[in-house]
């Protein structure tokens, strides 16, 4: 991975720690995705991401890591909105404002509820470096883990294969594409909130995201 690869934002920025690892992840990724992408397209999709998540904050030292996670996802929903096949069932992306809380914990009952009968990806408009410590924990009285979970933008790959956009209480910045289904969810952001608050509102996106697979004729895996 040469160094003009990189934007001028953080090309000084990276260490030969980092470099060495995004080479490796490069390399998984093209072995994963090499009969579907092209390697320089793959290589777009791990350095844009690296970008787009050093942009938040997120933490230096999993930057590689988040990366490649981050550019797994966006290249599976490239493939499906290309029509190659990758993954089965609808997809589903849900968006907020910091994608540190609602949208967090919406993708984590639904992949808790539906494992792999369906595509589920949240992104924000306006990312924070970490998911709310009090979510986290919120949910994890549910026995849904979002620990390894982290921020990330939504991006144009997201809203190209989502067959339904669930925004969840960012309004200023909702992503609409024609042709698909698009939902409001009025939700309390529980920045700020106690654990009690966080709690209630963990409740109610667990009762929507329910709903959201009734209606999708997914049956839930309790």
């Amino acid at each position: 991975m040469t160094e003009d690869r990189f934007g001028e934002s953080v090309r000084d920025t990276v260490s030969a720690e980092h470099r060495a690892a995004l080479d490796s992840a490069a390399a998984r990724l093209e072995e994963e995705f090499g009969g579907l992408s092209a390697p320089s397209d793959i290589e777009s999709a791990l350095v844009s991401s690296y970008e787009r998540l050093a942009a938040t904050g997120t933490v230096s030292d999993q930057l590689p890591l988040s990366a490649e996670r981050f550019a797994r996802e966006r290249l599976i929903a490239s493939a499906k909105a290309e029509g190659r096949p990758v993954a089965s069932g609808p997809a589903v992306l849900f968006v907020c404002t910091h994608n540190a809380g609602r949208s967090q914990m919406a993708l984590g009952f639904f992949t808790r509820l539906v494992g792999d009968q369906a595509s589920g990806w949240s992104g924000g408009s306006n990312p924070d470096p970490v998911v709310n410590p009090l979510v986290v924990a919120a949910m994890a009285e549910r026995g849904v883990d979002i620990a390894a979970e982290f921020p990330k933008p939504w991006t144009d790959e997201f809203l190209r294969a989502a067959d339904v956009v669930i925004d969840m209480g960012c309004g200023d910045t909702d992503p609409i594409v024609s042709g698909h289904r698009f939902e409001q969810w009025p939700l309390r952001d529980p920045a700020g909130q106690g654990i009690e608050e966080v709690r209630e509102i963990r409740d109610d996106i667990e009762a929507r995201v329910r709903r959201l697979i009734a209606n999708l004729g997914l049956p839930v895996r309790d």
